[in-house]
């Protein structure tokens, strides 16, 4: 099934922009707010309405997301579990980095499986493939699949088997079904349709998208009080861990219908509620980035994303969201059913990074032009210019997890 646009105004290299930068974003906004209470939120910053720090970072939402896009850009719908796995041991299981960096219990999990020599969908098989490790990494998926949230749906569900299974999957295709309707143009109540079309509708992750939505539709006498609403809908009142797949998605369609779909206040709704913040803002900024283009963000908070440091994924350092989003969109009119040369060639855009263990041809694209193990560093790869946020700094710090 593929949307038809519903407020087409912005181009779809717009919208991935925006996709993959909201993203970006959002998780940088919502790193200091991890873990913690909206009580303890407000009694450390009040309400939190911008970066809380002088050098705001992102975390392993970003990272993953990076990490998935090139994957993704590599072998487009021809995707399959094996090329899953086999990346992540090129990229991040097979690699000596000593103990773990900023990685979420999901990828912990993950990484011990796959070192001990267990296969996907087993690798998949521990205490927290329920968590928002999928969700986080999601976005592209929609981005690739403009307009196809089935597509996008399956494609992201590919890509989680290694590490995810049951809700951990479903909150993974929920959210990229959501960018993948955004991306054609859909209005809000569209994006959360096709959110829950791809997952079935008596899971614990459509029941909390469900609750969330419901509250967020309600006239509450301020905005505090719609935030409490929306949050006590879907929270798991006394649950130590906060990164739950159907919490995390839940909260974000909250945030993002209670925004009424606009970008600043849905990123900064997610954030002020808590738990899991700096994934159900990144969450939030996909979704409403790809519903209005990266114009949507504003320029001091874009100008802030600058190429990751590689601090949970080393083998990521260098890349910028902005250069995953160029991968996964061709130009104008071009075929979008994700056959590798349609991503491979062409003047003007990156080609999709080298298979993993396959060296890369002679002048060529700087990314192109080492290892996926070990890209170049911010400082010697190309920066994009992004015109509807400002220029962007290189070189910021990304805190672990």
């Amino acid at each position: 099934m593929e949307l038809k646009a519903d407020s087409p105004a912005a181009s779809t290299g717009d919208r991935a922009r925006g996709a993959l930068l909201g993203l970006a974003v959002g998780d940088a906004l919502g790193a200091p707010a991890e873990n913690m209470r909206p009580s303890e939120i407000r009694r450390r910053w009040g309400r939190i309405e911008g970066f809380v720090s002088d050098d705001p970072a992102g975390t392993d939402d970003t990272e993953y997301a990076i990490f998935s896009g090139l994957l993704l850009a590599r072998h487009g719908s021809a995707l399959t579990v094996s090329h899953v796995e086999r990346a992540w041991h090129h990229w991040i299981a097979d690699l000596d980095e000593g103990p773990f960096r900023g990685a979420g219990f999901s990828e912990r999990g993950t990484l011990e499986n796959l070192r001990r020599g267990l296969a996907a969908p087993i690798s998949a098989q521990h205490r927290h493939a329920w968590s928002d490790g999928l969700a986080m990494r999601a976005a592209p998926f929609g981005v690739f699949a403009a307009g196809r949230p089935a597509e996008a749906a399956r494609l992201v569900a590919v890509d989680g088997r290694v590490s995810h299974d049951g809700e951990g999957i479903y909150g993974g295709q929920a959210v990229a079904a959501g960018v993948a309707a955004a991306m054609a143009g859909a209005g809000l109540a569209s994006v959360i349709a096709a959110a829950l079309s791809v997952v079935p509708m008596d899971s614990w992750t459509a029941r909390s998208l469900r609750r969330a939505v419901a509250a967020a539709q309600r006239p509450y006498p301020d905005r505090l009080t719609g935030e409490r609403a929306v949050r006590s809908a879907v929270v798991i009142g006394g649950y130590p861990w906060t990164d739950l797949a159907p919490e995390a998605v839940g909260l974000a369609f909250g945030a993002l219908t209670a925004a009424r779909g606009d970008f600043r206040t849905a990123v900064l709704t997610a954030v002020n509620m808590g738990r899991d913040a700096d994934t159900t803002a990144a969450l939030a900024g996909a979704l409403a980035g790809a519903l209005h283009g990266v114009s949507a963000i504003p320029r001091e908070w874009a100008a802030a994303i600058g190429p990751v440091r590689g601090s949970c994924l080393p083998s990521m350092r260098g890349y910028h969201v902005l250069d995953i989003a160029e991968l996964l969109t061709p130009d104008d009119g071009e075929d979008r059913q994700g056959a590798p040369s349609t991503r491979d060639a062409g003047e003007g855009r990156p080609a999709a990074p080298p298979a993993p263990g396959r060296e890369p041809a002679a002048a060529v694209r700087p990314w192109q032009a080492a290892s996926p193990a070990a890209p170049p560093s911010g400082a010697a790869r190309r920066t994009p210019v992004h015109t509807g946020a400002g220029a962007r700094s290189a070189g910021v710090r990304q805190d672990a997890r």
